[in-house]
C-alpha cells in the first residue's frame, strides 16, 4: 500500500476545520465499496476450498473444504480479539501495540480523526511516526477498514492448506492456523502495511506491496513449503498419486478466486475517489481492477500455450492454475503499473510458475497442490516485477521502478522478500515443531489411507466410499 492510500491527501473530503465543528461522516460511496470488496475477498476462501477440493481424492474432499472454512471461523474471531491490534495498531517497527484488543477504541468514526484538532493539524499529527493517531483510510469507518483487512488475514493461512492436504490432522491444522495467524501473519502485515512498519512506505524501508505479494502470497507459499517438508510426504507419494477427482470444482474455484480478487486488489485502493498525480487524474481502484483482470487473462493464456507446445494439449487444470498464478503475480503491482505492464506481469509469472511446478516434482517435495510454486514463486516474481515496472504516473503516492531510473527500488524489494521468507519459514518451522511435540501433526497411517473425511469428520462427501447407510 502507498502513502496515497494510507494517507488521505487525494480523497478530497471537506472535513471540519475548527475544534468546535462536528466530526466528519463517512463517505457512503467509499464505505459501500469497501464493504462489497470485503465480501468479495471473503468469497475467495470458499473459492479456494473448491479449487483445492477438486484436486484431492474423493475420500478427502470434505476435509479439504473444511481446512478453508475453519479458517473463516478461527481468524474471524481472533482478528477481532487481538489480530487487528497486533497488525495495525501503532507500536514497534515489527509488531503493533495492544491498544486495539477486542476492537477497543475501534468504532464507526472516521479512522484517525482527532476531534480536538482542525483537520489539517490532525493530518500533520498523523504524519509523525510517533503520533498515536493512524490514518489508513480517511473516508470510511474504522471498523470497515478492520473487517476488510480481516478477510486478508483469513485467506492467507487457508492458502497453506494446499501443501498439507490428505495427511495433517484437523486438530493440528486448526491449532496451526491460530498460532500462524498470530505470530507470522500479524507481524508481517504490520511491517509492510502499518504506519511505522519496518518495511512499508509509511515510515519504513519503502517496499511496494499494493495488496499482498509479500504479506499474503510469499508468506503462505514459503510456509506451505516448510510445512510440506516438516510433515513429510503422503504414504502414496510419489508412486500412487491419483488425478484430480473433480476438475469442474477446480474451474469453479478458480472462477470464484478471479471474481473475488477484484475486491482483493481494487479494494486495496480503500476508496473509489479520484485524485491527481502530477498532471494526471488517477483512480487507483480502477487501475488495480484493470491490471488484475489483464494479468490473470495473460497468465492463463501463457499457461495454455506452454501446455499446447510442450505437452501437446491445453488443459482445464492448466487454465485454472495459470489464471491463479497471474492473479498472484499482479497482487503487489496492481496499483503501481499500467495495463500493458500487467500483461507482462501475467506472462512472466505464468512462465516462471509453470517451470517451478515441474521443478518441484523433480525435488520430490510433497507440496500436494503446488502452493509454493504458484503462491511463493508467483508472489516473489510479482514483487520483483513491481520494483521494475512501477511508475508514479499511475500512482503518485508510490515510487518509480527500475525502468523509470530508480534502480535502488529493486534492492528495497529484495530486502522485503528476504524478510518475508525468513519470518514465514522460521516461524512456520517453530510452530509446527511445537504442535508436533504436543498434539502431533499427522493422522495415523490407516486413517490416511482410508481417507480423512470419515476419520476426521465422521462423514463422507459423496456417500460412496463405505457404501450406503440405512436412514432412520
Amino acid at each position: 500500500m502507498t502513502l496515497l492510500i494510507l494517507g488521505v491527501p487525494l480523497m478530497g473530503n471537506a472535513f471540519a476545520q475548527t475544534p468546535d465543528a462536528a466530526p466528519p461522516t463517512a463517505d457512503t460511496g467509499d464505505t459501500a465499496f469497501m464493504l462489497i470488496s470485503a465480501a468479495l475477498v471473503l468469497l475467495m476462501t470458499p473459492g479456494l476450498a473448491f479449487f483445492y477440493g477438486g484436486f484431492v481424492r474423493s475420500r478427502n474432499i470434505l476435509n479439504t473444504l473444511m481446512m478453508s472454512f475453519v479458517v473463516m471461523a478461527i481468524v474471524g474471531v481472533t482478528w477481532i480479539l487481538w489480530g487487528y491490534s497486533l497488525a495495525f495498531a501503532p507500536g514497534l517497527p515489527f509488531i503493533g501495540g495492544l491498544q486495539w484488543l477486542g476492537l477497543n477504541g475501534v468504532g464507526l468514526e472516521i479512522q484517525g480523526y482527532l476531534p480536538h484538532l482542525p483537520y489539517e493539524d490532525a493530518l500533520k499529527a498523523a504524519d509523525s511516526k510517533y503520533a498515536d493517531v493512524v490514518f489508513y483510510a480517511g473516508t470510511i469507518p474504522h471498523q470497515a477498514f478492520t473487517i476488510y483487512q480481516a478477510m486478508f488475514a483469513i485467506i492467507t493461512p487457508a492458502l497453506i492448506s494446499g501443501a498439507i492436504v490428505e495427511r495433517m490432522s484437523f486438530r493440528a491444522y486448526s491449532l496451526f492456523v491460530l498460532l500462524w495467524s498470530t505470530f507470522v501473519y500479524a507481524p508481517l502485515a504490520h511491517m509492510v502495511w502499518a504506519k511505522g512498519g519496518f518495511l512499508g512506505l509509511y515510515g519504513g524501508l519503502g517496499a511496494l506491496d499494493f495488496a499482498g505479494g509479500t504479506v499474503v502470497h510469499i508468506s503462505s507459499g514459503v510456509s506451505a513449503l516448510v510445512a510440506a517438508i516438516v510433515l513429510g510426504p503422503r504414504k502414496t507419494y510419489p508412486d500412487r498419486l491419483s488425478p484430480p477427482h473433480n476438475v469442474p470444482f477446480i474451474l469453479l474455484g478458480a472462477g470464484l478466486l478471479w471474481f473475488g480478487w477484484f475486491g482483493f486488489n481494487a479494494g486495496s485502493a480503500l476508496s473509489v475517489a479520484s485524485g491527481t498525480s502530477g498532471n494526471l487524474t488517477t483512480n487507483l481502484a480502477t487501475t488495480a481492477f484493470v491490471a488484475t483482470n489483464t494479468a490473470a487473462a495473460a497468465a492463463a493464456l501463457m499457461w495454455l500455450i506452454l501446455e499446447a507446445v510442450l505437452r501437446g494439449k491445453p488443459t482445464a487444470v492448466g487454465a485454472a492454475t495459470g489464471a491463479v498464478a497471474g492473479l498472484v503475480g499482479i497482487t503487489p503491482a496492481a496499483g503501481f503499473v499500467t495495463p500493458l505492464s500487467a500483461i507482462l506481469v501475467g506472462f512472466v509469472t505464468a512462465l516462471v510458475c509453470f517451470y517451478a511446478v515441474s521443478f518441484k516434482h523433480k525435488l520430490e517435495i510433497d507440496d500436494a497442490l503446488d502452493t509454493y510454486p504458484v503462491h511463493g514463486v508467483g508472489g516473489t516474481v510479482g514483487a520483483i516485477l513491481t520494483a521494475i515496472l512501477a511508475t508514479t504516473e499511475v500512482n503518485g503516492g508510490g515510487k518509480d521502478g527500475v525502468l523509470r531510473g530508480n534502480f535502488g527500488e529493486l534492492g528495497v524489494e529484495l530486502v522485503a522478500i528476504a524478510v518475508a521468507y525468513a519470518i514465514a519459514g522460521v516461524g512456520t518451522w517453530i510452530i509446527l515443531k511445537v504442535i508436533d511435540a504436543t498434539v502431533g501433526l499427522r493422522v495415523k497411517e490407516e486413517a490416511e489411507l482410508q481417507g480423512l473425511d470419515i476419520n476426521e469428520h465422521g462423514e463422507e462427501g459423496y456417500n460412496s466410499e463405505f457404501g450406503d447407510r440405512p436412514t432412520l
